[in-house]
C-alpha cells in the first residue's frame, strides 16, 4: 500500500510510467477516496477534534509540527486534486474552439477571477491574476508615474520583493524612498497614524506598506493609513501577501488604491499564484510592464496586467479550489483559529521569558507571533528543531523567532514545540 502522504514526491515517476488518467492514478496513490470534511455539528460540539479531522487534508506527515505558513502554506488535498485533473484535461489539447488553448496569459480566465474577486471583496475588472506578490509589488512601482524627486515612503518592516522594487525605481529614476521606523511591538493604531502623517511631505506620491509585516507580523490599520493617504491625495499601495486565508479581506472596504498578494501562503494556494488589485478609478494611472497582445487596451481594465505571455493554467485551478475550500470552513471560523492559537503561543513564549514583537493590541495582530530570544541564535535553532524534532519554525537573525500559527495546527502541536524549545533552552544553559 502507497500512502497518500507519499503522493507529492512519487506521482510525476507514476504519472509517466503508466497510462492511467491522472485522477485514476491520484486515487491509486492514496488507495483510498479523499477523507471526508468534518461535519459542521463537529465545531459546535468539540472544536479541537474539528481542526483534528481537518487536519487530514493535509498532506504534512503526521509526526511534523509545521509553523511557517508565514514563508509557504501547504495546499490541501482538494486543491492538488484540482491542479492535478485541470493538467490532465487541459493537456489533452480538445478544447471546444480551434485557437483556444490553455495558456495563462492570453484570456480573461474571469471563471477564476470572479471567485477570487468575490473572496476579497472586489470587482472582477479590478483584479490581475499574477504569480506572487513580487510581481505585483513590480507592476505597481515600475508602473505609477514618478519623477526624479519624486517621494515613496514605505516602512522599514517590507518584505525585499515589496521594498527592493521601488529601490530599483529610485536608483534609475531617481525618486526620492522614506523609510518609517515601526517599533518593535507597535503599541496601538495612533503610533502608526502618528509616524504616517509626519513622514508625509508635499513631494510624497505613494505610501506603500506591509497589511501585515513579514518582519514582526503586525497587522496595520490600512484602512486609516489609506484614508490618510487618499486625504491627502497620494496614492496608496499595500503589500497583503500574508492576508488572503488568513483573515477576512475586503478590498472596497479597505480603501486602498492598490494591493497585492501571495495566496500560496495562509490561503494555501497553488505555488504561483498571486494577484494585483488596482481600483477601478487607478488603472488607468499604472503602465503595464510586460507588454504583448492587449497590454494598452485600457477597455480590460485590469486584466491587462495578467497578460504576461504562456503560464500555466491548473495553477488557477487549484488557487479555485483554495478558495473554495476556504469558503467551506468559513473565513470567521477560519480567523478566531487564528488569532486563538497564535495568542495561546505567543503567551506560554512570554512566560518562558521571550521577549514579544508582537502587538499588544489584539486588532494588531492575528496568525504570526514575533518574539526575540537571545541569546539563542535562530539558525541553530531552526536546524535543531527540524533535524531532532521534525518542527519547521522560522525566524531572523539574530535571535527572533516567527511562529505562524495555520488553522490546522493542534493545540498538541504548540505544545510539543513548547516542549521542544525548553529542552533547547536547557542545553544551552
Amino acid at each position: 500500500m502507497v500512502d497518500r502522504r507519499g503522493f507529492l514526491s512519487t506521482f510525476s515517476g507514476v504519472a509517466a510510467a503508466t497510462a492511467l488518467p491522472a485522477s485514476r492514478v491520484f486515487a491509486d496513490l492514496r488507495c483510498q477516496p479523499l477523507p471526508a470534511m468534518p461535519d459542521a455539528a463537529l465545531y459546535e460540539k468539540d472544536e479541537e477534534a474539528y481542526w483534528a479531522a481537518l487536519r487530514k487534508q493535509f498532506v504534512i506527515p503526521e509526526d511534523e509540527v509545521y509553523l511557517n505558513n508565514g514563508t509557504v502554506g501547504s495546499s490541501p488535498l482538494p486543491v492538488l486534486e484540482a491542479i492535478v485533473n485541470c493538467y490532465q484535461n487541459s493537456e489533452r489539447m480538445a478544447q471546444s474552439e480551434p485557437e483556444d488553448y490553455p495558456i495563462w496569459g492570453y484570456a480573461a480566465w474571469n471563471e477564476f477571477r470572479d471567485p477570487l474577486a468575490a473572496f476579497v471583496g472586489c470587482k472582477r475588472d479590478e483584479i490581475a491574476l499574477l504569480r506572487n506578490a513580487t510581481e505585483a509589488n513590480s507592476y505597481i512601482a515600475n508602473g505609477v508615474d514618478l519623477k526624479a524627486g519624486d517621494e515613496v515612503v514605505i516602512t522599514d518592516q517590507e518584505h525585499p520583493g515589496g521594498e527592493h522594487p521601488w529601490d530599483l525605481r529610485a536608483k534609475r529614476y531617481g525618486i526620492e524612498i522614506k523609510k518609517i521606523k515601526l517599533p518593535k511591538p507597535v503599541l496601538n493604531t495612533a503610533a502608526v497614524l502618528n509616524l504616517f502623517s509626519e513622514a508625509v511631505s508635499p513631494r510624497t506620491r505613494v505610501i506603500f506598506f506591509s497589511h501585515i509585516t513579514t518582519v514582526t507580523g503586525v497587522v496595520l490599520p490600512a484602512k486609516e493609513i489609506c484614508a490618510l493617504a487618499r486625504s491627502k491625495g497620494i496614492l496608496s499601495a499595500v503589500d497583503g501577501a500574508h492576508v488572503p486565508g488568513m483573515m477576512k479581506l475586503d478590498l472596497h472596504d479597505l480603501g486602498c488604491d492598490m494591493y497585492s498578494a501571495s495566496p500560496h501562503k495562509w490561503l494555501q494556494a497553488t505555488k504561483g499564484t498571486g494577484f494585483l488589485y488596482l481600483r477601478d478609478e487607478v488603472i488607468d494611472r499604472v503602465w503595464s510592464t510586460i507588454a504583448t497582445e492587449g497590454w494598452n487596451d485600457t477597455k480590460l481594465r485590469a486584466e491587462r496586467f495578467q497578460r504576461i505571455g504562456s503560464s500555466n493554467v491548473p495553477a488557477l485551478c487549484g488557487l479555485r479550489a483554495a478558495i473554495e475550500f476556504a469558503n467551506q470552513i468559513g473565513m470567521e471560523r477560519i480567523e478566531k483559529r487564528h488569532r486563538q492559537t497564535a495568542n495561546y503561543i505567543l503567551k506560554e513564549m512570554v512566560q518562558r521569558g521571550a521577549e514579544s514583537w508582537t502587538s499588544p493590541d489584539p486588532a494588531l495582530r492575528c496568525a504570526i507571533a514575533a518574539v526575540n530570544v537571545p541569546p539563542i541564535q535562530i539558525s541553530e535553532l531552526e536546524s535543531w528543531m527540524w533535524k531532532t524534532k521534525k518542527i519547521r519554525i522560522r525566524g531572523g537573525a539574530p535571535a527572533k523567532i516567527r511562529l505562524s500559527t495555520p488553522y490546522y495546527l493542534l493545540r498538541q502541536d504548540v505544545d510539543r514545540f513548547l516542549a521542544a524549545f525548553d529542552e533547547y533552552k536547557s542545553k544551552k544553559a
